[in-house]
């Protein structure tokens, strides 16, 4: 048997919207389950190096949790690329200014590096509230696992 590989007409032609609601949700838990969605392993052609999954639309990041005392303990860093340039920002302090940062970045550690992860990346969409702009696009809602 022939082993199987997704055409980029076939990915395109199965691709769907979904929300996922990350209200009193883990962050970790919803930024692997928007993840998986991206990649699109929950597909039957899944195909490792094409781009065979959903768009997904993430509402209510601000209403978000961290377990344990990682609100407080975790901290993200980046580099502004001079000399001394490191920086810092609590997780609490960036719930607070930009929720939607936080669940963004949390996803997209879980996907490739890459051009094929930069592709999965600008198909996330995600919002600090309850509404969103993509109503046009008839999104299903995803069932949520707690």
């Amino acid at each position: 048997m022939k082993t199987f590989f997704q055409t980029k007409q076939e990915a395109l032609a199965s691709r769907k919207w979904i929300v996922v609601d990350a209200a009193s949700r883990p962050v970790g838990r919803v930024a692997s389950e928007v993840a998986l969605l991206l990649r699109g392993k929950h597909k039957p052609q899944f195909t490792m190096n094409q781009d065979g999954g959903d768009f997904v639309v993430v509402i209510n990041a601000s209403k978000a949790v961290f377990t344990g005392s990682k609100l407080n303990q975790k901290k993200y860093y980046w580099h502004s690329g001079y000399v001394g340039g490191i920086k810092e920002v609590r997780a609490s302090d960036l719930m607070q200014r930009k929720p939607q940062e936080v669940i963004r970045r949390a996803v997209v550690g879980m996907l490739p590096n890459g051009p094929l992860g930069n592709k999965l990346e600008r198909k996330l969409r995600v919002f600090a509230g309850e509404d969103h702009s993509h109503g046009a696009q008839t999104p299903e809602v995803r069932a949520v696992y707690k």
